[in-house]
C-alpha cells in the first residue's frame, strides 16, 4: 500500500481515523478514543490527504475541521467501513449464527420499557447485548455512534426525523404523553383536561430539549401563559413522588406512569406524544448481530403498544 501520490490507495484504517475526526471533533478525543497520541493521529491524517490528492482539512483556530472534501469522504468512509462490517458477518454467517457483542444505548425510561423484552428476546441467540443508559437531547445523538451500534432515542412527534447521511433511524412506536395530578386534585376525577384548565398550575417539567418540555411549551404557547416550573427532573420516579405528595403536576409518558395513587388525564386539544427511534449507522443491519438486536426491539415496541399485549 502506497502512503504517496494522488489518487493512491486509501487505508481502510486512516479512513476509520477521518470519521472518527467527523464524530468527535477534535484530533486530541481521536486520540483518546483510538488509544494513539495525537500526533499519530495528526501523521496519519496528513498520509490520507496525501492518498486522497486534496486538502481533507483546513485550520479552525488551534483546531482542524473538515473541508467540503473531507465531509464528502467521511460519508464514502462509511460505505467503506459498513463494506469491512458485512465482510465480518458474512464470516460469521458460516459460523452459522450471529454472534459477538452489540453495544447499545437507550435513554432510561425506554430502557425500562423495551430492555427486558430484548434481552428475553436474544436469550441463548449468541448476541450480548451491551447496553449503557444514555439521556441526551435528539440533537445529540448522532455524536452516540461514535460509541454504539445502536441508539434507541425519543424525541417530540413534531420534530424533524434524525435521518441523514451518515445516520439511518427507524421509529418504532408512539407513547401519548400524558397530565399526572395528586389524589383529590379538583382535576383527577377527570378523564382528559384541556391546557386552558392547567394555566395556573404548579409544573415539574424535564430539562429543555426533552419531549416532555417540548410538549409544556406547546401548552403555554396555547394558553398564553408562561408555565410555573418549580423543578426540572429527568427521573420520573421522582417527579411521581413530587406530585403525589401534592407539590405540582406533571407531564409524563403513559408507560412510564407508575405510582398508582395518580390521577393520570389525557391532554386535549395538543399533539401530545413522544416517538421511540432507533438510531444506527447506513447499512449496519448488514451484520446479523445488529439485525437481531433491532428485530428484537421491534418485536418488544409492538408487544408495548398492542391492545392485548403487556405494556411492562
Amino acid at each position: 500500500m502506497s502512503d504517496g501520490g494522488s489518487g493512491s490507495f486509501m487505508g481502510i484504517e486512516r479512513l476509520r481515523i477521518l470519521r472518527e475526526l467527523a464524530d468527535r471533533g477534535t484530533v486530541a478525543e481521536v486520540s483518546r478514543a483510538l488509544s494513539m497520541t495525537p500526533s499519530a493521529v495528526s501523521q496519519q491524517l496528513k498520509v490520507l490527504t496525501r492518498e486522497a490528492g486534496v486538502a481533507l482539512l483546513e485550520p479552525d483556530g488551534r483546531r482542524v475541521r473538515l473541508t467540503a472534501a473531507g465531509r464528502a469522504l467521511v460519508v464514502r468512509a462509511d460505505d467503506v467501513l459498513a463494506a469491512m462490517d458485512r465482510a465480518v458477518a458474512e464470516m460469521a454467517l458460516y459460523r452459522r449464527s450471529p454472534r459477538g457483542q452489540v453495544r447499545v444505548a437507550l435513554f432510561p425510561s425506554g430502557a425500562a420499557l423495551l430492555l427486558p423484552k430484548v434481552l428475553a428476546a436474544l436469550a441463548d441467540s449468541g448476541v450480548e447485548v451491551v447496553a449503557r443508559d444514555e439521556d441526551v437531547p435528539p440533537t445529540e445523538v448522532p455524536r452516540l455512534l461514535a460509541d454504539y451500534d445502536v441508539v434507541l432515542t425519543h424525541r417530540d412527534e413534531r420534530a424533524p426525523s434524525l435521518a441523514g447521511p451518515r445516520v439511518e433511524a427507524e421509529v418504532l412506536m408512539r407513547e401519548p404523553i400524558d397530565v399526572v395530578v395528586p389524589p383529590g386534585h379538583r382535576l383527577a376525577g377527570q378523564g382528559a383536561v384541556v391546557p386552558a384548565e392547567l394555566a395556573e398550575e404548579t409544573w415539574f417539567s424535564v430539562r429543555g430539549g426533552f419531549p416532555v418540555d417540548d410538549v409544556l411549551r406547546s401548552i403555554a404557547t396555547i394558553t398564553g401563559v408562561q408555565p410555573r416550573i418549580a423543578q426540572r427532573l429527568n427521573d420520573f420516579m421522582v417527579i411521581e413522588e413530587l406530585v403525589a405528595a401534592g407539590y405540582g403536576v406533571a407531564l409524563i409518558p403513559r408507560f412510564s406512569v407508575r405510582h398508582p395513587e395518580l390521577g393520570v388525564l389525557r391532554l386535549a386539544g395538543v399533539r401530545a406524544a413522544r416517538l421511540y427511534e432507533v438510531v444506527t449507522r447506513p447499512h449496519a443491519e448488514d451484520r446479523p448481530a445488529i439485525a437481531a438486536v433491532l428485530t428484537a426491539f421491534r418485536s418488544a415496541a409492538a408487544l408495548v403498544t398492542s391492545p392485548d399485549g403487556p405494556r411492562h
